[in-house]
């Protein structure tokens, strides 16, 4: 079985060379939330002095791979390769990426179109690196793609991957749904069917026993948003097998 990685999610607030240093006595495995304090493009070679294996969480905080504005559009492509780029240096297994979001109602057709193009896009930028691009399922907001399994033919046809954020689907109750879909990267946390908490495992409503012998090959990754959430959580997954 995979060993659980630890997202830098819990540890924003420190610096990249800090946090990796609060991780690691906990995994061998460790995804970077590539925004902030842990952005890649800034700090890299910070990776370099440990001795991890990583995963990369392409950046979130700008960006938007639906937009209908076209060059916003292509600028959050472009971003999405320069992190390839450094996720194929620093030898990261898989780097996973939003589906994009739409802020007005009236422009959701055109957003959707935008959406489509970017996955044909990644399809084809995915060819030229080593890392493994997978996209993540996102929660209940009505801004946000994504929200069921209706995208993964499309996704698998043109060849990308799937992160199943099992949280997310706890809130949109399509966790069984996804599951099925034989995610290739998990991010394991915990909430209560009502809001995205980010909480420790074993603490919400999440089905965590269901969850791995559906896991498989997946990659999988603790994504609790506090440091003292993460030694609970990967005592309570450790008592279900992972």
């Amino acid at each position: 079985m995979n060993e659980v990685g630890i997202s830098t999610n819990c540890v924003m607030q420190l610096s990249l060379e800090r946090a990796l240093a609060k991780l690691e006595p906990f995994t061998n495995l460790v995804e970077i939330q590539c925004d902030a304090n842990h952005s890649l493009f800034r700090h890299a070679s910070v990776l370099e002095t440990f001795d991890l294996l990583y995963t990369i969480h392409a950046p979130t905080a700008d960006g938007n791979i639906a937009e209908p504005f076209e060059p916003i559009r292509k600028a959050s492509i472009a971003v999405i390769k320069e992190t390839a780029e450094i996720a194929d240096l620093v030898g990261a297994e898989k780097l996973v990426i939003h589906p994009g979001f739409c802020l007005d109602p009236t422009c959701r057709e055109a957003s959707v179109s935008a959406l489509h193009t970017s996955i044909r896009e990644l399809g084809n930028l995915q060819e030229d690196f080593s890392v493994r691009f997978v996209m993540e399922n996102l929660g209940s907001m009505d801004c946000c793609y994504f929200q069921n399994t209706e995208l993964v033919p499309e996704l698998r046809a043109a060849g990308l991957g799937l992160t199943l954020d099992v949280g997310h689907a706890n809130l949109t109750g399509t966790l069984d749904a996804f599951l099925q879909e034989k995610p290739d990267h998990l991010h394991l946390h915990d909430n209560k069917g009502i809001s995205d908490e980010h909480a420790a495992c074993g603490t919400g409503t999440v089905d965590f026993g269901k969850i791995l012998p559906a896991s498989r090959d997946a990659t999988l990754i603790l994504e609790v948003l506090r440091l003292e959430d993460v030694k609970p959580s990967l005592d309570y997954l450790a008592s279900l097998g992972y």
